[in-house]
């Protein structure tokens, strides 16, 4: 199972692939399970500082699901619940990642893929991508868990056009409903990520952290306490700041180790 999940490392930059290149990436319920123990595993490792999310190839990020699995692990309510279970829980791994998250997209983005890359921090494709969530067509809805990411990336009227129509449609239009950070030409897409991802690695790593908690935090709906209020000011006390503010000054480049 491990060869259908790989991870790659480039010092702090860590890249998860969806490795069924030959099935265009879809998801089966043993790489569900293992993308969730992936993700848990890098989140609990304070030397990443980036995590990119890819599919296998340029063909496709994912296009969600096997259909080949549902009559044997999806064919009523019960298993669906089991089934449901595992996807759920992967899915609050890699939105709960303590470090950044980007998924680099080429080709195909729908159903489930397109879950994984709204719960990515940033996403970043090429013009050729296509995106949509036609689940309508197999007579299925999404969960709570896989419905609230979509929502709160790209509001609920989006959401619902993409699940009452099943439409696919083109980078240009999922950039223009918010469901993209950027569309880069389609041969420049590993490069742009790789960039991006460089970029996050050589900030404050804890800096990252904090923001993507305050991120969070903001989208519950109870109010802030004043421990969370102060916590924005623990920054302070760290070696970082004290690195970024004496490089600041002496017009150099700041190398964080995140303490």
């Amino acid at each position: 199972m491990s060869e259908t999940i790989l991870v790659e490392r480039d010092d702090a930059v860590v890249t998860v692939v969806l490795n069924r290149p030959h099935k265009l990436n879809a998801l089966t319920r043993p790489m569900w399970q293992h993308l969730g123990e992936t993700m848990r595993t890098l989140s609990d490792d304070d030397s990443v500082r980036c995590v990119v999310l890819r599919g296998a190839g340029e063909r496709a990020f994912s296009p969600g699901n096997d259909i080949g699995e549902f009559e044997t692990m999806r064919s009523n309510r019960e298993q669906a619940i089991a089934y449901g279970a595992v996807m759920h829980a992967t899915a609050q791994a890699i939105a709960e990642c303590r470090h950044p998250t980007l998924a680099q997209i080429h080709g195909i983005c729908v159903g489930g893929g397109l879950e994984i890359a709204a719960l990515c921090d940033l996403r970043i494709c090429g013009e050729g991508s296509r995106f949509g969530a036609p689940i309508k067509n197999l007579g299925l809805v999404m969960a709570y868990p896989e419905i609230a990411p979509l929502i709160e990336l790209a509001g609920r009227s989006v959401a619902l056009e993409l699940l009452y129509e099943g439409r696919i449609f083109e980078a240009r239009e999922a950039y223009e409903k918010g469901l993209v950070n950027r569309v880069v030409a389609d041969g420049c897409v590993a490069d742009e990520c790789r960039a991006t991802a460089q970029r996050i690695a050589e900030g404050a790593p804890l800096a990252a952290r904090w923001h993507k908690k305050f991120a969070r935090r903001l989208a519950e709906p109870s109010p802030l306490t004043e421990a969370e209020r102060l916590e924005a000011f623990d920054c302070f006390d760290t070696e970082d700041f004290r690195t970024g503010y004496r490089a600041f000054l002496a017009k150099a480049k700041p190398v964080f180790a995140g303490r």
